[in-house]
């Protein structure tokens, strides 16, 4: 079983990181991209609650019954930590929604209880072996409920 202990950690140091960018950004240009055709900060966020909700409540949802078994063939994947490689640059599959565009403390505060939910969710289930839940992901193929929490802290 993985060590539960190193991927709270990851996702903690994630989310660090993380606000420690975010202030590095006025909040005048919170919602402005650095450049035609990139995203704003208020965008990537918008991006990185919808993921991060999406993986919680599927992860969620699928503890509710027992794992579905993957024949082996299927088990073969990338690894998640390439996720932090951004070399290799990936068009998204999740269409951004811009309603849900907020400014920057509304965004932050909005992120943290997200990562409050997935964490809590995690050390709920830290004493099962949660290696047997698996989910495609688009770009890596299907990987087990440590692996998505990994997804997101990189």
């Amino acid at each position: 079983m993985p060590d539960v202990n190193r991927i709270t950690a990851l996702l903690r140091r994630s989310q660090a990181g993380l606000y420690a960018a975010a202030q590095s950004v006025p909040a005048e240009s919170w919602g402005t991209p650095p450049a035609p055709g990139d995203w704003s900060a208020a965008e990537v966020f918008v991006h990185l609650a919808m993921v991060e909700e999406a993986i919680t409540a599927g992860l969620a949802r699928m503890l509710a019954a027992p794992p579905k078994k993957l024949p082996i063939w299927k088990r073969p994947h990338f690894p998640p930590r390439l996720a932090q490689f951004r070399q290799l640059k990936r068009r998204t599959p999740i269409p951004l929604d811009q309603s849900l565009v907020l400014d920057k403390n509304e965004s932050l505060a909005r992120h943290a209880a997200l990562r409050k939910r997935a964490l809590s969710l995690f050390s709920e289930n830290a004493g099962r072996d949660l290696g047997a839940y698996r989910h495609k992901h688009p770009f890596f193929g299907y990987l087990n409920f440590y692996e998505w929490f990994c997804t997101i802290g990189y």
